[in-house]
């Protein structure tokens, strides 16, 4: 992990200008029927789901955050690991409304979008690792190589916290934790890149 870490830029966060409204998401990109949000729960639960009414009412889940099992789907929130208000301030700023589109439903990388228990997604709200971590202590390493992963292949920055809380991890009790560079590498298709 560390190794990815190092090549992620670390500045100061553009605080100012972020509105939610402005990161379409829990769009139908492949015409299924399914949302995004959908999507993520149908691949995500562990048995056959029950839908009703072209929606996903119940399933079993694992809330990885805080390791509670979950069969009611409205008990789940699907949660952006790096929040679409710290894709902003990281550089999200920058990109079109095309680009903020993509990134708020990339199902290209699974641990992008995850489902979680509505409680422990709504403690973590847009903060980053500096200010929240998962309450389930086995989660940590996973979650950090997570966070970094996404800040890389997104090309978004990390503020010096942020970066000192992961690096301390990512040396230290994570220091046994391996990110693949391919996948990290792998799979974004920018609005803003030719091609």
């Amino acid at each position: 992990m560390a190794d990815l870490l190092s090549r992620v830029t670390v500045t100061d966060e553009q605080q100012e200008g972020y509105d939610r409204g402005d990161w379409e998401h829990w769009t139908d990109a492949d015409g299924d029927g399914l949302d995004t949000r959908q999507e993520v729960l149908a691949d995500e639960t562990l048995v056959d789901p029950l839908v009703e009414g072209g929606r996903i009412r119940e399933g079993q889940w694992h809330s990885y955050y805080d390791g509670e099992e979950i069969t009611v789907a409205r008990q789940l929130d699907v949660d952006h690991v790096v929040a679409l208000a710290e894709a902003h301030q990281s550089g999200g700023w920058a990109w079109d409304a095309l680009t903020r589109q993509l990134y708020a439903n990339d199902l290209t990388l699974p641990e992008h979008l995850i489902a979680v228990s509505a409680s422990t997604n709504r403690s973590k709200g847009a903060r980053d690792p500096a200010e929240w971590l998962p309450p389930d202590s086995e989660a940590l390493c996973t979650y950090l190589a997570w966070w970094t992963t996404i800040k890389y292949r997104w090309q978004l920055t990390m503020d010096q916290a942020e970066y000192n809380t992961i690096l301390h991890h990512a040396t230290n009790d994570c220091a046994d934790t391996q990110i693949d560079l391919t996948a990290a590498q792998s799979g974004i298709i920018r609005a803003d890149t030719p091609g």
